[in-house]
């Protein structure tokens, strides 16, 4: 398996709870900051999957806490992609500072949805293939 993607984030001030931690709701916006990277880096826009009437979609989320991370901590946010059979596929990500710490691990289940029947779409793997132009990006 290849490097998983990433993109550096900075943790923002207005970010932190009264502790001055990364609020913990911020992790999955971080998240989701990798996921849409990825999808951009792979050649794919919003406006192309909605132009072919699917969208992607969170069925699940788990996040384990491991270090706490602070205003001006600078962060570097991992995507990628496991692959199984059917309808859905996993996503791996680690929030990780710059000494190498795992501040935050986030996974999840996703899925590709068919905007007009509002269902899953049968294969992802293989719509991805054909919207990326870069489909290497999510391990394909």
């Amino acid at each position: 398996m290849s490097e998983p993607f990433s993109v550096p984030v900075t943790v923002r001030g207005y970010e932190t709870d009264t502790q001055g931690h990364l609020n913990q709701a911020v992790y999955l916006n971080y998240a989701e900051h990798a996921r849409w990277s990825l999808l951009g880096a792979a050649g794919i826009r919003q406006a192309d999957l909605v132009a072919r009437g699917v969208g992607p979609v969170a069925l699940e989320s788990t996040i384990r806490f491991q270090r706490e991370l602070l205003a001006g901590d600078e962060v570097e946010v991992t995507c990628a992609f496991e692959w199984g059979e059917g309808k859905t596929f996993r996503i791996h990500q680690i929030i990780r500072k710059q000494d190498g710490t795992v501040a935050a691990e986030v996974e999840g289940v996703g899925g590709l949805m068919d905007l007009r029947a509002r269902k899953l779409v049968a294969d992802p793997r293989e719509r991805f293939k054909e919207l990326a132009a870069d489909p290497a990006l999510f391990g394909l």
